[in-house]
C-alpha cells in the first residue's frame, strides 16, 4: 500500500520523488484544466520542519519558547532553525576557507577537560567542519585546520587562524570569576580601559592570548569564540556573559 504520507510533504508515495501540479479541479463543476508549475517550496518541508515552522511563527519568532515548547536546547532550536531556512532556500551562502584536510586527524585525550581537547575532538568527530550559532541565531561555520591545533572561520580573517589554547585561556577566566564573566567590549574601548578590562573576555583574550600592552587596540572576536563554547557544551552563550555549564562544572568538580 502506497505511504500518503509522502504526500505531505511534497514526495510521491510510490517512489520518492517531488511532486508536481499538473491538474487544477473546480470543486464545484468538477472541471479540471492542465498546469506546469512546481509546488511550493513550504509543500516540501518535512512534517517535523513544518511543525517546527508553525511553532515559531506563532511564536512570534522567539526561539526561547519555541525551545521550551518542543523540549530542547537553544543550540538545537538554532540548528532546526537553520536547516529551515536552508529547506526553504534563505540561509545565506558561506564563503568556503581553504583549509588542509582533517580525515587523517585521530581523537586524543578524549577523557581531558581542557577547552581545547574537547572541542578539537568534537571538530573531527563532525570531520572537521562545524556550524555553530551566535545568540542572535545567525549560523558561522568554523573548519579545523590540518594540524589539528587551530581552527578558521571567515568571520575570523586573522593570519595565522586561532589556536585552539585560546579557549582554555578563556576558561580559565571564568574558572577565576566563579563560572561567569563579561564578555566585554573590544571594539569601542582599548585593552585596559572601559569594558576591555583583564576580567573581561575580550580583554583576557587580548592580553593572555595577542600579548596586547593596555592601552592597545584589541581585536574582538567573542561572538565567534562563545559561541564556540556553547556548540561544544562548555559554556552558556549569554547576552552580555558567559558561563560554564553545570555538565562542565562537573567534569572539572567545581
Amino acid at each position: 500500500m502506497m505511504n500518503v504520507n509522502h504526500i505531505k510533504s511534497g514526495r510521491c508515495p510510490a517512489c520518492g520523488s517531488r511532486l508536481e501540479v499538473v491538474r487544477l479541479a473546480c470543486p464545484e463543476c468538477r472541471a479540471e484544466f492542465p498546469v506546469e508549475s512546481a509546488m511550493s517550496v513550504y509543500d516540501y518541508l518535512s512534517e517535523e520542519q513544518a511543525a517546527f515552522l508553525k511553532s515559531f511563527l506563532t511564536s512570534r519568532g522567539s526561539l526561547k519558547e519555541v525551545q521550551a515548547e518542543w523540549g530542547i536546547s537553544y543550540p538545537t532550536a538554532k540548528r532546526k532553525l537553520d536547516e529551515l531556512l536552508q529547506a526553504l532556500g534563505y540561509a545565506e551562502e558561506e564563503q568556503e576557507v581553504p583549509v588542509m584536510p582533517t580525515v587523517t586527524l585521530k581523537q586524543i585525550n578524549t577523557d581531558s577537560t581542557r577547552a581545547s581537547d574537547i572541542i578539537r575532538n568534537q571538530l573531527i568527530a563532525c570531520g572537521g567542519i562545524a556550524m555553530v550559532h551566535s545568540i542572535q541565531g545567525k549560523p558561522y561555520k568554523i573548519k579545523l585546520s590540518g594540524d589539528g591545533t587551530s581552527f578558521y572561520c571567515d568571520k575570523l580573517p586573522l593570519s595565522p587562524p586561532y589556536q585552539l589554547r585560546v579557549f582554555d585561556i578563556i576558561v580559565d577566566l571564568l574558572i577565576q570569576q566563579g563560572g561567569r564573566a563579561k564578555k566585554g567590549n573590544g571594539r569601542n574601548y582599548r585593552l585596559g580601559e572601559g569594558e576591555c578590562t583583564e576580567d573581561t573576555v575580550v580583554g583576557t583574550i587580548g592580553k593572555n592570548y595577542a600579548h596586547k600592552n593596555v592601552g592597545d587596540s584589541v581585536f574582538d572576536p567573542v561572538f565567534i569564540m562563545a559561541a564556540v563554547l556553547e556548540w561544544a557544551g562548555i559554556a552558556h552563550n549569554e547576552r552580555g556573559y558567559v558561563s560554564l555549564t553545570a555538565d562542565y562544572r562537573m567534569k572539572l568538580g567545581k
